[in-house]
């Protein structure tokens, strides 16, 4: 194996990474067609298949997946050196990758991300809106942005943005006044509600909380969807009781176009946070990103 092309390794790499051969030679600049060749070398090579291949997806096989966790690290620590080797403390350059929640993409990052550009200009940042779990660092990623119960337990976590974020329950005037208000959770059992499907296809349990007191329900659907906007949309048109986080009903609240109900029930939880792994070689574009935001929360902290 001593002979083994670290240039195959890399084209297996990015293209198990991207799960397809186009948008990594788009990323990479070079052709599909060269690092087809290069991953048929080195299963050659190594005598075993390291990727399925159909005209609709490319897959890592168990095989793939393993050499891919082998891989992601060292390709990281390799990345973080060329980042500090064309960076200085003041300037730092190079390439930040985020994997988020859409609901962080959506109504937590734009600000941040427009400061920390202005602040940063020499560095790119590459964000995916992403509401499934996966393992970031085996995926290419320099850091991914969840919540308390899903952070991973041997990750370094670093509070991003809002330090408390509410859930609540709303509904269009036109249905409170046809269906009437609720007046506890356990009445939305008498009405129709808008659910959401995750990623994963589980539909959300809705809970509630008062004090100590927690109540968990799943209410009848007259609409199930995994879109924020449909389920938004279709409240405002009076389809039903809505539970979503505060931010993504407030312009509406704001407008008259939805009503908060069950105030005594909303639901705080902490806000998001960064996370990522503890390395030797940290690249300077997601140094610089947590030294912002550190500073970003010691700012918010004093005002």
């Amino acid at each position: 194996m001593d002979d083994l092309p670290l240039g195959d390794l890399a084209a297996f790499h990015a293209v198990a990474r991207e799960r397809s051969f186009r948008a990594a030679a788009r990323k990479g600049n070079v052709s599909p067609s060269a690092l087809s060749e290069a991953v048929r070398r080195l299963e050659e090579k190594l005598g075993l298949r390291l990727l399925n291949r159909t005209t609709r997806s490319v897959t890592p096989t168990d095989a793939g997946e393993r050499l891919m966790d082998r891989l992601a690290p060292a390709f990281n620590d390799v990345a973080a050196a060329l980042d500090q080797i064309n960076s200085s403390d003041s300037n730092p350059a190079g390439t930040l990758k985020l994997n988020v929640p859409s609901i962080v993409a959506r109504y937590v990052l734009p600000d941040l991300l427009g400061r920390f550009m202005v602040l940063y200009p020499d560095i790119r940042l590459e964000v995916a809106a992403d509401d499934s779990f996966i393992d970031v660092l085996a995926a290419g990623f320099d850091a991914g942005v969840r919540y308390g119960e899903r952070l991973e337990q041997d990750m370094i976590a670093v509070p991003l943005g809002p330090r408390e974020q509410r859930y609540v329950t709303a509904a269009a005037p036109s249905y409170l006044e046809a269906m009437g208000t609720p007046r506890h959770p356990r009445d939305l059992l008498e009405h129709r509600c808008i659910r959401h499907r995750f990623v994963s296809r589980s539909i959300s349990v809705w809970e509630f909380e008062r004090g100590s007191e927690t109540i968990e329900l799943s209410p009848p659907a007259s609409l199930i969807t995994d879109s924020l906007e449909i389920e938004v949309g279709a409240a405002i048109s009076g389809l039903g009781v809505l539970r979503c986080f505060d931010e993504i009903v407030a312009p509406a609240v704001r407008s008259g176009a939805l009503v908060l109900i069950l105030d005594e029930w909303v639901s705080r939880f902490p806000g998001p946070y960064l996370y990522y792994a503890s390395r030797k070689h940290m690249p300077a574009p997601l140094r610089a990103f947590i030294d912002f935001l550190k500073a970003d929360q010691r700012r918010v902290g004093q005002g």
